[in-house]
């Protein structure tokens, strides 16, 4: 596994003449790395170059430049790329009407802990949610979560070798799953695989 280091990004000026062909490579690929359940709730997998892009965003936005701010968006993006044995992913839960969407935060609340992805052949494994801070109160939770979904290494195996893969979430207000998921997501999420 590739890992995500000050040595791997560019400066802020290779940056700039890099940015318009990187960003292009980067959106071709979150093509096949995101994964709706349902209309209103989205994996996003993360993986290197996805973490690679946040990481030289925030530096060029913020004008970083200097070892310690480098150092300190590393430590913040880092843990959201998978170590081979696990996938990682931004959950969002999107509703284009404001009112709409406070209205299921306030019944969803615990959804985090009910999203799942499932390797044909093996038992539903939930994310692991929200390991950086607490993002869900007693009424309602957060329209983002980070999640890690810890695969044994059979499951590794299988993924690897082919086998389909499935994603849902089993909460009373928001059940829902996609079996299989597409093919493209499916082949893309076993690269992050050993």
């Amino acid at each position: 596994m590739q890992k995500l280091s000050r040595e791997t990004l560019y400066s802020l000026e290779e940056y700039a003449e890099a940015r318009p062909t990187f960003r292009a490579e980067v959106l071709q690929h979150k093509k096949n790395r995101a994964l709706a359940i349902g209309e209103h709730a989205t994996l996003y997998f993360e993986d290197y170059l996805t973490m690679k892009y946040q990481v030289q965003e925030m530096l060029r936005i913020e004008k970083i430049f200097e070892k310690a701010g480098i150092e300190e968006e590393l430590d913040a993006y880092t843990p959201l790329v998978p170590d081979g044995c696990n996938w990682k992913a931004t959950f969002m839960i999107e509703y284009g009407d404001v009112e709409e969407r406070r209205k299921a935060l306030e019944k969803l609340v615990g959804i985090e802990d009910k999203t799942w992805m499932q390797v044909e052949g093996f038992d539903k494994v939930y994310a692991i949610a929200d390991e950086d801070l607490e993002r869900t109160e007693a009424d309602k939770t957060s329209a983002v979560h980070f999640m890690r979904f810890e695969l044994t290494p059979e499951m590794a195996a299988a993924a690897k070798q082919g086998a389909a893969i499935n994603g849902g979430i089993d909460h009373d207000h928001y059940n829902i799953s996609v079996s299989p998921i597409p093919a493209n997501i499916r082949d893309s999420l076993s690269e992050d695989l050993d």
